[in-house]
């Protein structure tokens, strides 16, 4: 439990099956383009969509903001490169750590916006 103020504040996600489904066909058409190269990138924005999607609640029940995740794949292309020729060269094993670092990325770009 966070506090904003002297109240107590939770998370809720509003982020749907129906947008899971729109996600879903998305990405699998993008891998489907790129021969795979997208499936590097679909972390982060699977984590990007649900934080926008995830809204700040007072003890009360009442919306009081929201999160606003700001990352960008041109201000992560490093850390995407990095990691692709990591998960390459390790045969996959690199995959598990990767999934946590984009976590952390993600995260690190994403602000609480109050109304």
């Amino acid at each position: 439990m966070a506090e904003q103020g002297s109240r107590p504040v939770r998370l809720r996600s509003d982020f749907g099956i129906g947008d899971s489904i729109g996600h879903v066909i998305i990405w699998i058409l993008l891998t489907i383009i790129t021969l795979g190269l997208a499936l590097i990138v679909f972390p982060y924005y699977f984590n990007r969509a649900v934080l926008n999607r995830t809204k700040v609640i007072d003890s009360a029940g009442n919306e009081i903001g929201y999160l606003d995740c700001r990352f960008n794949l041109g201000s992560s292309i490093g850390h995407v490169i990095i990691w692709a020729v990591l998960i390459i060269v390790t045969l996959g094993i690199a995959a598990f750590f990767y999934v946590y670092r984009v976590v952390r990325v993600v995260i690190n770009e994403t602000r609480i916006v109050y109304f």
